[in-house]
């Protein structure tokens, strides 16, 4: 793991032993679901503050992790703080280009072989810079620490899998004035307007830059993306925007059922077209029914999960993500996760936020064996899975050869650790 990272002790309730930490971190792995700005490394988060101006309430990591970037929170709010500070000092062309190359060679130290990053580029336009730019900036990092570590000898000879990524864009489904000067620059330029077609404005107008990225710029943008706070602000406020996409064939994760119902989870995947769920931590959860149209709740998550189970709708899962933004839930041991996996469907495991929720997706793999009973069948299952349901740039057949690979080079990691046994 990089060296500036710390995480806390795991300790184990009824997981595989067999299943190191070692062992997670030579597999080959995906993080599918990771905010750029949830993950800047705090030393660089200082330094750019100093750059910049921005006044922190300290300079010292030890200091950021008492005040700011906490092992647990007591609501989202107090999660959300972090933010402020990391999108305070994204607003130049060299902080985002800096901070995309240290977040990819941050996951390739730990494994992390394909990557998908999303950010909000909405959050960091300005007079100076437009929303393509700000994709270009972070673009010119991760193809840096790409070049770099696919120079590797092992990598070049292609005994190893190369590194990988793709750029996801997010929309917001609701946002203040003081989230950035596009913000606020557009909402006082539509005061009068509904705030729900405001926020249709701002949506539309990313997607199709997202689109004007990919199409005339040649950039890895593989998915539209929507985030923000669920309660009150329906996806269907963005059907225009994810239609425009999807009519452009550019694939779609929704944030949903992280802090509020099923009903959100099937929203996404009808009037946006998702095809991965960022969280769904309550796809299964029939209690979590807030609409009074929904009577027999019971077996509407019943039919809900056996719709998103039979197209194979993957389920971008954060562990510890979920556990920090949910006061109610005391222990990993509630989480949903066991019974999504139960259920048989489509999951993967991702960080959501590396910084603002101290971990890193080796970390969240051994909380999801210590703790959520996985074995090292589940385990190869899960990785494999984040392989095979990514958006990853290239041609169908491109990405079955890779696919293909990174399975013969977990199998071959799988004989190191275990000489007398067969693959999981």
């Amino acid at each position: 793991m990089p060296a500036h990272t710390k995480v806390a002790p795991l300790h184990a309730v009824d997981g595989d032993a067999d299943i190191t930490q070692d062992f997670i971190e030579k597999l080959p792995k995906t993080d599918l679901h990771v905010h750029l700005d949830g993950s800047v490394r705090i030393s660089t988060l200082i330094d750019l503050a100093r750059e910049y101006h921005v006044e922190l309430p300290s300079y010292t990591e030890e200091g950021l992790r008492e005040t700011v970037f906490k092992d647990r929170y007591r609501n989202l709010s107090e999660y959300l703080q972090g933010f402020a500070y990391t999108g305070a000092v994204l607003q130049s062309e060299l902080a985002l280009e800096r901070v995309g190359y240290e977040l990819a060679v941050d996951n390739q130290l730990e494994g992390v072989r394909y990557l998908e990053v999303r950010f909000a580029p909405q959050l960091h336009v300005h007079e100076h810079m437009n929303a393509v730019m700000v994709l270009k900036a972070v673009n010119r990092g991760l193809k840096r620490a790409k070049d770099e570590f696919n120079r590797r000898p092992g990598v070049r000879d292609g005994t190893e899998p190369r590194f990988e990524y793709g750029i996801i864009v997010c929309a917001m489904r609701m946002f203040r004035s003081n989230f950035s000067e596009y913000y606020r620059t557009l909402i006082e330029a539509h005061r009068y307007a509904p705030d729900k077609d405001v926020y249709k404005m701002a949506s539309t107008e990313l997607a199709r830059a997202a689109i004007i990225a990919r199409d005339e710029y040649d950039l890895p943008v593989v998915g539209f993306d929507l985030a923000g706070e669920e309660s009150g602000y329906p996806a269907g406020d963005h059907v225009d925007a994810f239609t425009f996409a999807h009519k452009r064939f550019l694939k779609k994760t929704v944030h949903a059922g992280e802090a509020y119902g099923p009903e959100s989870i099937f929203q996404a995947i009808t009037d946006l077209h998702a095809d991965r769920i960022g969280h769904g931590t309550y796809l299964l959860d029939p209690e979590a029914i807030s609409d009074p149209e929904i009577t027999d709740r019971q077996s509407y998550v019943d039919q809900l999960g056996q719709y998103i189970a039979d197209r194979r709708i993957t389920l971008e899962v954060c562990l510890t993500s979920n556990l920090q933004t949910n006061p109610h839930m005391s222990s990993l041991e509630e989480h949903s996760f066991r019974k999504l996996r139960q259920h048989r469907l489509s999951t993967t495991i991702c960080t959501d936020n590396r910084t603002v929720s101290n971990t890193t997706v080796t970390r969240e793999l051994l909380l999801a064996v210590k703790h959520l009973g996985l074995d090292r069948h589940d385990l190869k299952s899960i990785i494999v899975y984040g392989f095979k349901r990514s958006f990853m740039p290239g041609t169908y057949l491109e990405k079955r050869a890779y696919v293909r690979q990174v399975i013969d080079y977990y199998e071959a990691i799988e004989r190191q650790f275990f000489p007398d046994e067969g693959p999981a």
